[in-house]
């Protein structure tokens, strides 16, 4: 069973509700269909049911019928939603009358069901930007104790099994923030052990990345790097991870050996943690272009509840793919 039926199965065998505000988008509602046809999840529509369904009729769909439906126009419970994003942004200036307009947009309405607990996780992206989806996340669900940065986790998914975890990499931050302070990358570490623990399933080795290998060259970037990894060691004295390392003093038994003798890693790492934004986007593009992998995210982290960005250029098959992650992060 490769690393994609595992995350499907565990999906299906601890069944969550996932809301899909974007619910007449074309791909989200055939992703849907799909979702709801396997089993990976309880799939929660907003908007009028009856457009819906038109939708879903016009494009084939058999499956959506077994959807759930929350229509903000009639629902008797919009009033819980608006009350709940009132008492949440009041302190912010926001008025009784600006929460029950805001409370019907579906980015803010799927927010404000998964802090109700009525919702486990969301997946959006499709037709809307990164900033859209974040902004409501991060107004309502906000993130987890202790981490103060969202971060963006690709699955990468090589066809030579002698890197990684028999072909398997974790590369993050490569999705969301630019140029992250030393304190944020040791949170992004961290996160990103947690995130290769619930979605890939293997313990993380975790390589802090940059242009030198544990002292090679100096510079105030590479000072960044060394100060993430002893603050990461500190969050989690239990996580395997080391740094700084080049690439290949990372991924490459012989080298790491020769250039960091005494690490933990010596080129062994299956999780891999860019110095900053820059670096990690272009690294997984470059690596799904050359090597042919398959790069699967992004994956949010950081969050307080599970909520993942999709590009605006997926594919259906990317979203069922993160309506099974989301599913799968919302079970631990």
């Amino acid at each position: 069973m490769n690393l994609l039926e595992k995350i499907f199965d565990q999906a299906k065998n601890n069944v969550k509700c996932i809301v899909l505000p974007e619910s007449t988008e074309p791909r989200t509602l055939q992703a849907a269909d799909v979702a709801l046809k396997e089993g990976l999840a309880s799939i929660q529509l907003i908007g009028n049911k009856q457009h819906i369904l038109s939708v879903a009729a016009d494009l084939g769909l058999k499956n959506i019928e077994k959807a759930r439906f929350f229509d903000p126009e009639t629902d008797q419970k919009m009033s819980i939603y608006t009350d709940l994003l009132f008492e949440l942004r009041k302190s912010k200036g926001m008025t009784k009358e600006e929460a029950q307009k805001l409370s019907k947009n579906p980015l803010y309405l799927a927010t404000l069901m998964i802090k109700n607990g009525d919702a486990d996780g969301e997946v959006a992206g499709a037709q809307n930007s990164t900033g859209n989806v974040l902004r409501p996340a991060l107004q309502i669900v906000k993130t987890k104790p202790g981490v103060t940065v969202v971060s963006g986790a690709f699955l990468i998914l090589l066809q030579d099994e002698t890197f990684g975890e028999k072909g398997v990499f974790v590369f993050a931050d490569c999705a969301v923030t630019p140029d992250p302070t030393a304190k944020q990358l040791a949170e992004i570490a961290v996160v990103t052990g947690q995130t290769t623990r619930i979605i890939a399933g293997f313990e993380p080795r975790v390589a802090m990345l940059s242009f030198s290998t544990k002292g090679s060259a100096s510079h105030e970037m590479v000072d960044k790097v060394v100060e993430a990894t002893a603050l990461a060691k500190q969050m989690n004295p239990q996580l395997i991870i080391d740094g700084e390392f080049q690439a290949d003093a990372a991924i490459v038994p012989s080298v790491g050996k020769s250039k960091a003798p005494g690490s933990k890693i010596q080129g062994n790492a299956n999780v891999l943690v860019f110095p900053n934004l820059e670096s990690g986007n272009i690294a997984y593009k470059l690596v799904q272009r050359l090597a042919h992998a398959e790069a699967i995210g992004p994956i949010l982290q950081g969050m307080a509840a599970p909520i993942n960005d999709l590009s605006r250029g997926c594919s259906v098959d990317d979203i069922v793919k993160m309506i099974a992650i989301t599913a799968n992060q919302a079970a631990m």
